[in-house]
């Protein structure tokens, strides 16, 4: 008999809530599930990180799983989920089939956490210096990621810019997609009280992990061509730049001279972020939730960004700062917000209705709990409506499944 108060979480890698925004996406979904009391496992593939959120502190399970092992088929059929959570399209290939042939009654859900294939493809066309056109996301990896959607029950999609591009697009069927922004919690009278103000705050901030190569395409952008405008116009002013895991590249860019000062990983991110008076994301590629700038809402910390950086973030609502996309146009409205302080005020004030209509935790977790519920109450009919997906497990199986058979006996 399926378990069914049992998630499972296949992980690409053991979250770091304080790196990454993905790390903080998922600490959202498993708070949503402990709330429904569930039990959940943890399983990655990946090595430990020194960084890693303590499960311990949730009494969630944590599971090490090797891949292209049969050992994976015998951990699952013991654990018997209800419900199986892949972190990333990729960890879907690797263990979806394994999942489907040893847990066949477990709804499986794919977190995208953005659309690898609209990112990959504007960064591409960023780097071949060519406008991005639709036509760019006809690529493999789109394949392999449309194919992942397509043989899951249900995917998660954090941006509605994305729902729409999965449905016009790519033709999914929107009952095989659920939107789910960021989970977050109000911003109320007591917490807006004990952020600094206008006058308190100093200097500019950006911050992100460092891997992610739309942050660091910004940080280049940012000290090539923006900061040397800004400074012209504010020449006491400082760019503080943090992020996880920098590197020699990273830190050769540390000009203090210039006010160009590379600060590496945050001890408390809110702390610094509510220290700044600005928060600069020239983002020139990207797709998804950018977590620094709901971050920068959350720290009353109004922003500038490109219509990128912004996609998706914001509805109908009013941003928290000012959209621009040239540096100049970028440095203009940065050296604006940070010396107007009505404008700044009101931006800081766009920005507490973003985070409190946009990201209701409330709204968005009932519904998200409602939809799982009702695909596991509902999960054979659910999965007759979808012949594209069975066929695609099918040939999952048939292919991929063998494939790793023979990894797995060549590793013997």
């Amino acid at each position: 008999m399926i378990n069914f108060h049992q998630v499972l979480i296949i992980g690409t890698v053991w979250p770091e809530p304080k790196s990454s925004a993905a790390g903080s996406r998922i600490l959202q979904l498993i708070d949503l599930f402990l709330k429904q009391n569930w039990k959940i496992t943890f399983a990655s593939a990946a090595s430990d990180s020194e960084f890693a959120y303590d499960f311990q502190t949730l009494g969630i399970s944590k599971v090490k799983i090797e891949l292209n092992n049969k050992s994976f088929d015998d951990f699952i059929a013991a654990l018997n989920p209800a419900i199986v959570i892949f972190d990333r399209f990729m960890i879907e290939e690797q263990f979806g089939w394994r999942v489907a042939e040893n847990a066949p009654d477990a709804v499986r859900i794919l977190d995208t956490i953005d659309l690898h294939c609209l990112r990959q493809a504007r960064q591409q066309a960023f780097k071949e210096k060519r406008a991005f056109t639709e036509k760019a996301l006809f690529s493999d990896s789109a394949k392999r990621e449309i194919a992942s959607i397509l043989r899951c029950d249900c995917s998660l999609i954090i941006s509605d810019f994305e729902m729409k591009l999965l449905n016009d697009h790519f033709k999914i069927d929107n009952a095989l997609l659920h939107y789910i922004p960021f989970l977050i919690d109000p911003i109320d009278e007591g917490t807006i009280i004990k952020w600094p103000s206008y006058e308190e705050r100093a200097n500019f901030i950006t911050i992100g992990n460092f891997i992610h190569e739309p942050n660091w395409n910004a940080v280049q952008y940012l000290k090539e061509e923006i900061w040397p405008l800004i400074r012209k116009q504010l020449p006491d002013a400082e760019l503080h730049i943090y992020g996880a895991y920098t590197s020699q590249k990273v830190n050769e860019l540390n000009y203090p001279k210039d006010g160009f000062l590379i600060k590496g990983r945050a001890a408390d991110a809110m702390q610094v972020v509510s220290a700044a008076k600005i928060c600069l994301a020239p983002l020139r590629f990207g797709a998804g939730i950018k977590g620094k700038l709901v971050e920068a809402m959350q720290c009353g910390t109004p922003s500038v960004t490109t219509d990128i950086g912004a996609e998706g973030m914001h509805g109908s609502f009013e941003w928290n700062g000012i959209i621009a996309n040239t540096s100049l146009e970028i440095a203009n409205a940065a050296v604006k917000l940070y010396t107007d302080a009505s404008l700044w005020k009101k931006s800081q004030e766009n920005g507490i209705s973003i985070i409190n209509q946009f990201y209701s935790k409330e709204k968005f977790g009932k519904k998200l709990i409602d939809h799982i519920l009702s695909v596991q109450e509902n999960l054979q009919e659910h999965r007759h409506k979808n012949f594209i997906g069975a066929m695609l497990m099918h040939h999952t199986i048939s292919g991929t499944k063998y494939m790793s058979k023979w990894i797995e006996e060549k590793n013997k």
